[in-house]
């Protein structure tokens, strides 16, 4: 009953969005803090929950702090921090990617194959590729330094109380936020708060860099609670999660699920603005379907064949025992990792994410149905290769001197230098400069995009309205220690 599951949870924005984050900033100062960006990578196998992650922000260094609620007490061994090309790795195996073909010579005829030589055993072990986080209503129950982090865990008997007790510490929290504490003091959930040193703290292009930070805990619930990082929000925020598990694939359960439209070709005008356009269609695919949660990634990685096409940077085995497979082991050979992308405005999330195991599926690959048919969308497979990937063609120009020519045959560039175009930092790119029918080779049917069409606008609807109503949580004994220091975590287990 073990299962394995990693999840990263990325987040991105333009001029006027801010990244989701699960718990909130608050400062000594008064002024406002945002979170800029925050990536969350969690590895599960049973009970047992690896949670690490990787944060910028925006605003005043001193006197800064950041508060998540867990459902357990953590010390001093349960905490470490990481290097950051982790996360780069997770974040460039699943993203959105762009590929390039060219017309092969149709002319062209193969020398014929040599006799095939006697096999040999293969060896064994290892992965098959290498790679390219004074008052009676709150007690203090744990203090320890971690880095440049100053850790308390605190627990409270009323969201006010907290409150009363971060001023009193000479912090100013944000607007709003004592109604979002409100339901985990409730559930008894404690309360990570991460004090930073400022004289230990790198800046890079005006942004406060942290430290990853690691830490782990027991849970029987799987979600991340995304609600009260609302309290920092600017305005429209991405959330990217990234579940790594040993054999599924995950989906929410609590909102609608669905694929992002994959696998059809593009004008060559793209390749310049293919973050701008893979916005364009993230944005109009949520706009056909109100509240939902979109697939972009799940494949299954195995020796030899753990992505096509592969990016630069890639997981490696050491990546996976840094974020967590020392302390669960098992998937260091085969995982599957899933990636999913939610948008929404501030308050128009009403529940935190809950994920369940899911179906395999397939879409997204270079394979034909037919001859002339691509696989397109996502289908029920036995196993999962399902990705976000859009191709420019470049047909054959050159001569054709046969009578039966071979048309259709497509590879690599002639000088062989090809190149895997990913999009990344989505939040960030301009929206709306791209109309999709005048860059798309085909019609989306399943998004109401037409080639050569400007698309008609959706009613508008308010993302993440109306979820399916949720159990309500309550944790005891054993109850996950959600939330890594920023973000991910309302994970609780049930009381009974």
């Amino acid at each position: 009953m073990r299962q394995a599951l990693l999840a990263t949870l990325a987040l991105a924005a333009h001029a006027t969005a801010a990244h989701a984050f699960c718990g909130f900033y608050v400062s000594g100062s008064g002024d406002k803090m945002f979170n800029d960006a925050t990536q969350v990578v969690l590895v599960r196998d049973g009970t047992r929950t690896v949670l690490s992650m990787q944060n910028d922000f925006h605003g005043p260094l001193e006197d800064f702090a950041m508060v998540v609620p867990v459902p357990v007490v953590l010390h001093e061994p349960d905490v470490k921090t990481l290097p950051k090309s982790v996360f780069e790795h997770v974040e460039a195996l699943g993203s959105p990617r762009l590929v390039e073909y060219w017309e092969q010579d149709p002319c062209y005829r193969p020398p014929p194959e040599p006799p095939p030589m006697a096999s040999r055993a293969e060896g064994g072990g290892g992965i098959a590729y290498e790679a390219r986080k004074k008052d009676d209503t709150v007690k203090i129950e744990a203090k320890f330094d971690v880095a440049e982090y100053k850790i308390l865990i605190l627990s409270a008997k009323d969201s006010s109380g907290l409150e009363t007790w971060l001023r009193q510490n000479h912090y100013q929290i944000p607007p709003g936020a004592e109604p979002l504490l409100r339901p985990y003091v409730e559930q008894g959930m404690k309360f990570f708060v991460a004090k930073v040193d400022p004289k230990k703290v790198a800046m890079v292009d005006g942004h406060a860099a942290l430290s990853p930070l690691r830490f782990h805990y027991d849970s029987e619930e799987f979600s991340l609670p995304v609600r009260l990082g609302m309290a920092n929000s600017a305005g429209t925020q991405d959330l990217i999660v990234n579940i790594l598990s040993k054999s599924s694939r995950y989906e929410v359960s609590n909102y609608p699920n669905v694929f992002v439209p994959t696998n059809f070709d593009v004008k060559s005008s793209v390749k310049t603005r293919f973050g701008e356009f893979y916005a364009a269609l993230f944005d109009r695919t949520v706009e056909t379907h109100p509240g939902a949660v979109v697939t972009e990634y799940a494949w299954t990685a195995s020796r030899g064949y753990h992505c096509d096409p592969c990016p630069d940077l890639d997981v490696s085995t050491q990546d996976i025992m840094t974020l967590g497979g020392d302390l669960v082991g098992g998937l260091d050979n085969d995982f599957v990792l899933t990636r999913l992308h939610a948008r929404y405005g501030k308050g128009e999330l009403k529940d935190d994410l809950r994920f369940r195991i899911a179906p395999p599926v397939t879409g997204g690959r270079e394979e034909y149905s037919s001859p002339n048919k691509l696989e397109y969308g996502a289908v029920k497979s036995a196993q999962n290769f399902f990705q976000a990937r859009f191709a420019i063609r470049h047909p054959w120009t050159g001569p054709i001197a046969c009578q039966n020519p071979q048309r259709g045959i497509w590879g690599g560039p002639p000088n062989g230098n090809n190149q895997v175009i990913a999009a990344s930092k989505l939040a960030f790119v301009p929206r709306g400069k791209i109309a999709l029918g005048d860059v798309v080779e085909r019609d989306l049917p399943e998004i109401k995009v037409s080639r050569g069409r400007t698309p008609a606008p959706v009613s508008p609807q308010s993302h993440f309205a109306q979820p399916p109503p949720a159990k309500p949580l309550s944790f005891g004994i054993g109850g996950l220690i959600a939330l890594a220091l920023i973000g991910v975590g309302s994970l609780v287990a049930r009381r009974r």
